[in-house]
């Protein structure tokens, strides 16, 4: 399977210049080329090659006066922009014929320079791993590299990244083998929420931190400040970047946070059951502050990517599960309930449940029995069709597989 292994990178004056203009170089690559895509579909001509774009705006461009700037960055570096851009449609294309999963795709945009955040990618042929522990990266020097952890092996691809508080860090992908870890009998359902932020079948409660809630205070001075600053002016930005950086600190506290949870969890269980939230609803309404400080989806991403690593089942309930409205003990449905109604006695059986606590039993019900009848389906269809052993790889379309299996 492939992993992303982040470092921060701490490049010198005339290394963040020459990052600066890899950043716009293939930031105009990426927007020629898209331009010719566009008008051409616009015109009613056929869709325009990569081949084409390749000779036509990188190859030939930099021998125009108007494009001669290319050559002073590394050719991997465009040619990477233009890849970025295929998969980019073949994203949008595939979104369009239902091949792909999940929420519509729209098509490519333009980049804009004014973007905080800005990045490059390079293949092998375009970095190395120094003896001294730096990095090497083409037409741009050394970088010094802090490395918070060794990489697993040697890596297959790196992207460069500049974030919107001014920070530079260096994104590895690794080809790994699942780290498996040895059998357990435990298995868990998880029922996510703001107040507390899990609550586990096992009856373990892990309270929300609300790193935004506990920030506002901070924030809403360095936001005070920046709204006084003149539009344009270097204090200006120099505030901006002060506000961003805020916003950074609360960011990476919540991801080292959710890691860490993840990890004891995968850790503790052998499967582990979730429901499937509508994330992107919530963030719509009234309580959208609190779901997003409270990062279920990132959260669930981390679970279920730690699931495949180490050898765990990661199953999700469907989100019109009624969880909270089923009695765990007799498995009658008592109806909705406000969510002020924390607590709740079943009429059939007189079970006093706690809301949460109820909902997290009924989800690794759940889970339980959509793994069984998913093996049962899986045991029928070998039955006709053997079932051939494929080592742990990544799917041609990104998705990450075990055993020839996406998504498990």
């Amino acid at each position: 399977m492939q992993l992303r292994y982040n470092y921060r990178v701490y490049p010198d004056a005339p290394q963040r210049r020459a990052l600066a203009r890899a950043f716009g170089c293939a930031r105009v690559v990426w927007n020629d080329c898209l331009r010719d895509r566009k008008e051409a579909h616009t015109a009613g001509l056929p869709y325009v090659t990569s081949a084409e774009l390749s000779r036509r705006r990188i190859t030939q461009a930099k021998h125009t006066e108007e494009r001669a700037w290319l050559t002073d960055v590394s050719a991997v570096v465009l040619q990477q922009s233009l890849r970025d851009l295929d998969a980019a449609y073949k994203n949008f294309f595939d979104s369009l014929k239902g091949k792909r999963q999940g929420r519509k795709v729209a098509q490519p945009r333009y980049k804009s320079k004014k973007d905080t955040r800005q990045s490059i990618r390079l293949n092998t042929n375009a970095f190395s791993l120094q003896d001294n522990g730096a990095v090497y990266v083409a037409k741009v020097g050394t970088i010094k590299v802090k490395w918070s952890r060794p990489l697993p092996a040697a890596p297959t691809s790196v992207t460069v990244t500049k974030d919107c508080a001014g920070r530079y860090f260096m994104s590895f992908v690794v080809d790994t083998a699942p780290d498996i870890l040895p059998e357990l009998d435990t298995e868990v359902g998880i029922d996510l929420g703001l107040s507390t932020f899990a609550v586990l079948s096992d009856g373990t409660r892990v309270r929300s931190p609300k790193f935004l809630r506990r920030a506002e205070k901070k924030l809403k001075q360095l936001q005070k400040d920046l709204s006084r600053k003149a539009r344009g002016s270097k204090n200006r930005a120099k505030a901006r970047i002060r506000v961003a950086r805020q916003h950074a600190r609360v960011a990476d506290r919540r991801r080292d946070w959710h890691h860490k949870v993840s990890t004891q969890i995968i850790r503790d269980n052998q499967a582990v059951y979730v429901e499937d939230l509508a994330v992107s609803g919530l963030g719509r309404t009234r309580l959208a502050k609190s779901v997003h400080d409270a990062g279920w989806s990132a959260f669930v991403n981390m679970l279920e990517y730690k699931a495949i690593k180490c050898g765990r089942y990661f199953g999700k309930i469907g989100r019109f599960e009624p969880t909270s409205q089923v009695c765990s003990a007799c498995g009658v449905k008592d109806g909705p309930k406000p969510l002020h109604v924390r607590e709740w006695m079943c009429k059939e059986c007189g079970t006093v449940h706690d809301r949460d606590d109820n909902a997290s039993k009924n989800t690794l019900a759940a889970g339980r029995a959509d793994r069984l009848n998913a093996s049962q389906s899986a045991g029928k269809t070998r039955t006709k069709v053997p079932a051939q052993r494929v080592e742990a790889g990544s799917h041609p379309d990104g998705h990450t597989t075990v055993a020839g299996i996406p998504g498990l």
